[in-house]
C-alpha cells in the first residue's frame, strides 16, 4: 500500500485509495504538472519481482496504449518508479454497473440497450485493434451521471498478434461470465468478450447471473452445459428482439454467436424498432453443446487446484505431476516402438513451435522497445497551421478533418482541444485530431416534458454538444408518471444556454408503497401485486374460526413503506380450525368401556 500524500515519479500525488485487485492496486491521484486527477494502478509489491507478472502488467500498459475512445478509459502514462510498476489512466468519478444494480435491482430495457450500445461500440474499437478484454463484467463498467459507460481494467487483456503462452491455456476473468471455450481451456477469442457481453445483458435486465452455484467448477460445468434461462420467462414485458441478441450472443457455439462487436452492435441499434416487435425466437444454425472432455477434465482440475489457495511451488507441483500421468497413460496404450515414434515426432514439433515462438516474441519486443512515447505538446489557443506545425515537429500525425465546437473563451478558428489530450504521452506516428472553436453560441431549450429523456439526451447533445446530466427525483406512484419521461430541464423551456454548456435533464424515480393487504385483498390480488413489483411472497396460516377462511389479517412489511425489489413479505391468512364430532367420540368411548368391563 502507498501512503496517502506521498508521489509516484514525483509527480503524481496520491490521495486515496480506490480499490485493491489481485495484482494490482489503484489510487486516486493529483498529477501536480497538468493539474489534474487521475487514477493510478500500481502493481503490488509482493509481484514486482515477479518477472511473469512484470511482463503481464507491461503488455497491459503496451495493449491499452493503442486504444483511444470516448468508451474505453484513456491512458495517459506508464513507467516505473524505485521498483514500483504503475499505469496512469483517466480518473473516472462514477459508478460500476455492478454498484447500480445492487442498489436498483435491474435496470430498464431502454437503459439497457443504451449501455450496451455504448459497450459494443468501445470493444469493437479494441478487437479492430486485436485486443481481447478477457474480463468484461459489471464490474469493469463505470457509468457517468450523464449516461456514459467507460470500460476500464484491460489487466487480463491480451493482443491477439502477440504470444501469450502462459495465458492461452488458462482460465481468465469471472466464472459467472466465463465463455464455454474458455472453461474448457482452448484460450479466448473476441468472440469470447460477446459471450461474456450477452451474459452482462442478461444481468443488467434481471437483476441475476444465470448461472448459480456453490463453486466455481459448478458455474463452468453451467457454462458448458445447460441452456440459458430465458429473460421473457423472467419479465414477460421484454421483447423477442431483445433476447434474441442475448440468444444470439451467448451461444455455446462460438459459430452460433455474432462475428463481432459492430454485428452485434448493428443489431442492438434496430432492437426496439417497431419493425421487430413480430419477430419470431432466435434459431441457433449449427449444433450446440459439443465438449471436449479431455480439455474440461483438464480445465476443471485448474479450477479446483485454484480455489484451494494453495502456494505457487505447490501449484506448480500438482500441475507437473498431472502432465507426467497423463503421458504414462498415453504410453500405455500405445506398443513402444510405435509410442517412441510418437514421442520423436511431438518433440520435433515441440522444438519447432518453441523456437518460431522465440521468435516472434522476440522480434515483437524490439520492435515495441523502439517505440517512442512523447508529450502531446500544449496547442490551445493556436492557428490551425501553427498547431499542426508543432504536432508533426514533435513527431505526431494530424488529422484532416478538425471538428468544430463553440467556445465563449477561445477565438473563433483557433484550437480549443486535441484528441488524444494535451499532456498525455501517446506514441510517435499517432493521429491527433484537432478541436476547432466556431466561437460562441447559444442554445435555445425546447419543452421536452413527458418524452422519454433518451431521445431527449440525444437531441440536446446533437443541437449544442452540450455536457447533459441525468437526476432523478422522488415520485409517488399515485402521479402515474414512466420512470423513463422528463419532469423538466434545467435550463427550463424557453431559455437559452451557452453551447457546451452543462443541461440536467430530470427523470421520475417512482416510490411505490405496500398498500393495507388486510383491506379487501385476497391471496390472487396479492400474487399480482408480487409479480408486478418483483416481490416474494410467503404464506403462514392460522387458524381463526371468528373469520372466513383466507382472510387477510397481517403482513410484515407495514403499509406505507417503500417497495423494493427482489424483497420477501409474508402475508398471515386464517383457516377454519378442525371440526371434533363429539357424539362420534362418546359413542366410541362407551363401546370401549364396555368391552374392557365384560373382558371380551
Amino acid at each position: 500500500m502507498i501512503v496517502k500524500g506521498s508521489k509516484i515519479n514525483d509527480r503524481y500525488q496520491i490521495i486515496k485509495t480506490l480499490g485493491e485487485g489481485g495484482m494490482a492496486n489503484v489510487y486516486l491521484a493529483h498529477d501536480t504538472i497538468l493539474d489534474r486527477n487521475v487514477a493510478v494502478k500500481v502493481l503490488r509489491g509482493d509481484l514486482a519481482n515477479d518477472e511473469k507478472f512484470v511482463r503481464r502488467f507491461q503488455r497491459e500498459a503496451l495493449s491499452a496504449s493503442s486504444l483511444s475512445h470516448p468508451n474505453i478509459v484513456e491512458m495517459y502514462d506508464v513507467g516505473e518508479d524505485d521498483g514500483q510498476y504503475y499505469i496512469v489512466m483517466e480518473y473516472v468519478d462514477g459508478k460500476t454497473l455492478k454498484q447500480v444494480l445492487k442498489s436498483r435491482g435491474k435496470l430498464s430495457i431502454t437503459e439497457v440497450v443504451d449501455i450496451m450500445l455504448q459497450l459494443t461500440d468501445g470493444m469493437a474499437h479494441a478487437h479492430d485493434a486485436y485486443i481481447i478484454h478477457r474480463d468484461i463484467k459489471p464490474q469493469n463498467i463505470m457509468i457517468l451521471s450523464n449516461g456514459m459507460i467507460k470500460i476500464t481494467d484491460f489487466g487480463v487483456a491480451a493482443s491477439l498478434n502477440s504470444t501469450q503462452l502462459t495465458q492461452t491455456n488458462s482460465v481468465m476473468g469471472t466464472v459467472h461470465y466465463l465463455p464455454p471455450e474458455q472453461a474448457q481451456g482452448k484460450g479466448s477469442t473476441i468472440k469470447s468478450d460477446i459471450y461474456s457481453m450477452g451474459i452482462m445483458m442478461y444481468e443488467l435486465l434481471t437483476g441475476l447471473v444465470p448461472y448459480k452455484g456453490d463453486n466455481a467448477v459448478e458455474i463452468a460445468l453451467k457454462h458448458l452445459k445447460e441452456p440459458l434461462p430465458s429473460v421473457r420467462k423472467s419479465n414477460p414485458s421484454i421483447p423477442q428482439s431483445i433476447e434474441n441478441i442475448i440468444i444470439r450472443a451467448t451461444a455455446k457455439n462460438p459459430k452460433n454467436r455474432y462475428t463481432d462487436a459492430r454485428e452485434m452492435h448493428e443489431d442492438l441499434k434496430t432492437a426496439l424498432d417497431d419493425s421487430r416487435k413480430d419477430e419470431k425466437k432466435y434459431v441457433y444454425k449449427y449444433a450446440e453443446g459439443e465438449i471436449d472432455e479431455k480439455k474440461l477434465e483438464s480445465t476443471t482440475a485448474t479450477i479446483k487446484e485454484a480455489t484451494k489457495e494453495k502456494p505457487k511451488e505447490e501449484v506448480k507441483k500438482v500441475v507437473k505431476k498431472k502432465k507426467e500421468v497423463e503421458i504414462d497413460e498415453d504410453d500405455d496404450d500405445d506398443d513402444k516402438k510405435g509410442g517412441k515414434k510418437t514421442l520423436i515426432i511431438f518433440l520435433g514439433i515441440f522444438t519447432a513451435l518453441v523456437l518460431v515462438t522465440t521468435i516472434v516474441a522476440t522480434v515483437f519486443f524490439e520492435k515495441s522497445s523502439k517505440i517512442t512515447n512523447k508529450v502531446i505538446p500544449d496547442v490551445s489557443g493556436m492557428s490551425i497551421v501553427d498547431a499542426t506545425n508543432a504536432l508533426i515537429d514533435t513527431g505526431f500525425d494530424v488529422a484532416t478533418e478538425y471538428k468544430y465546437t463553440s467556445s465563449d473563451t477561445i477565438e473563433k478558428d483557433k484550437v480549443i482541444k486535441t484528441s488524444p489530450e494535451i499532456g498525455t504521452k501517446r506514441k510517435t506516428g499517432t493521429e491527433v485530431i484537432l478541436y476547432v472553436s466556431s466561437g460562441e453560441g447559444t442554445y435555445v431549450m425546447e419543452d421536452f416534458t413527458g418524452q422519454n429523456y433518451l431521445e431527449v439526451k440525444g437531441k440536446i447533445e446533437a443541437g449544442c454538444q452540450c455536457n447533459v446530466v441525468v437526476e432523478t427525483e422522488k415520485v409517488d406512484e399515485k402521479k402515474k408518471v414512466d420512470e423513463e419521461e422528463v419532469l423538466r430541464t434545467v435550463p427550463e423551456a424557453g431559455k437559452s444556454s451557452k453551447l457546451g454548456a452543462q443541461i440536467t435533464i430530470v427523470i421520475p424515480e417512482v416510490e411505490y408503497k405496500y398498500p393495507d393487504f388486510t383491506s379487501g385483498y385476497t391471496v390472487s390480488k396479492i400474487d399480482d401485486y408480487a409479480k408486478k413489483h418483483d416481490l416474494k411472497v410467503e404464506y403462514k396460516e392460522v387458524e381463526d374460526a371468528s373469520k372466513p377462511e383466507g382472510t387477510i389479517i397481517k403482513q410484515s412489511r407495514a403499509a406505507g413503506s417503500v417497495v423494493t425489489p427482489g424483497a420477501t413479505i409474508v402475508i398471515t391468512i386464517t383457516t377454519q380450525p378442525e371440526i371434533i364430532d363429539h357424539e362420534e367420540t362418546t359413542e366410541d368411548t362407551t363401546d370401549e368401556t364396555q368391552t374392557d368391563n365384560t373382558g371380551e
